[in-house]
């Protein structure tokens, strides 16, 4: 199965790592291609229609890991410093 155009960095494993403010930053690039992909393709300067899909397809996928974590369905990675502080924790015990 070949994947779509953007699927190749915006992986969902790849995603699923990052934290909420990393995912948002994703989220605003993404948007702001979208944008001008959209302003390229109604002026005639597109070249690569096949991207358009490709950025909205990541951009669902981000807000589906948001949504997944807001439900509890997925949990969000920790950063280094809580994993740290986890591993001291339950050596204490």
């Amino acid at each position: 199965m070949k994947m779509a155009v953007g699927t190749k960095d915006l992986a969902v494993e790849k995603l699923a790592e990052m934290d909420d403010a990393a995912l948002a930053e994703s989220l605003r690039s993404a948007k702001e291609e979208l944008f001008n992909l959209r302003f390229q393709s109604a002026t005639g300067q597109l070249e690569n229609s096949s991207r358009l899909k490709a950025v909205k397809r990541d951009i669902a996928r981000i807000y589906t890991i948001l949504r997944e974590r807001e439900l509890g369905i997925r949990e969000v990675i920790a950063s280094g410093e809580d994993e740290a502080e986890t591993s001291e924790e339950k050596t204490e015990d």
